[in-house]
């Protein structure tokens, strides 16, 4: 019987190490996810641009796509790649636009490094959430879109 209570004990010291050692972690939702990208397709609308906007989860996959009305189906991938690149990187894509037109051109040999503005690294309390990626108009515009749609974040969850 001691030996029972000994395993059992032991067992239930391991299982509280473990689950002490778990981290928490935070993730979008699909709710969130629209709502973000609602977001992000204001400011577009407001500014009469037609934008594809992608929200990818951390690992750089594609949580949510849409593409409105007369948009180059060619936006639909890159605002896809910028996402990726947002996440992969930690960083928003103008960080290597701003790099290579600064003669910084070996950042075009970093795999999936997309140096071309639009792309946002989606945070909260520091950690990496997903990325929003945009695309349609010009660099500076799917910047402004993709950012839009980050910042509504914290509105969101009543920050």
């Amino acid at each position: 019987m001691l030996r029972i209570l000994g395993i059992l004990l032991v067992s239930l010291t391991l299982t509280a190490t473990a689950s002490a050692q778990l981290m928490d972690k935070k993730a979008l939702t699909l709710d969130t996810v629209k709502k973000l990208a609602a977001a992000a397709e204001s400011e577009a609308a407001k500014n009469s641009w037609r934008m594809v906007i992608a929200v990818v989860d951390e690992g750089g996959h594609l949580l949510y796509l849409q593409r409105a009305d007369e948009t180059q189906a060619g936006s639909v991938d890159v605002a896809i790649k910028k996402a990726q690149s947002a996440v992969m990187f930690k960083r928003p894509t103008k960080v290597f636009e701003d790099a290579v037109a600064g003669g910084r051109t070996a950042i075009l040999g970093l795999s999936g490094a997309m140096p071309i503005e639009g792309g946002v690294p989606i945070m909260l309390d520091g950690k990496l959430l997903g990325a929003i990626g945009a695309s349609g108009g010009t660099a500076p515009q799917d910047g402004q879109v993709a950012k839009a749609g980050v910042d509504a974040l914290p509105h969101l969850l009543g920050r």
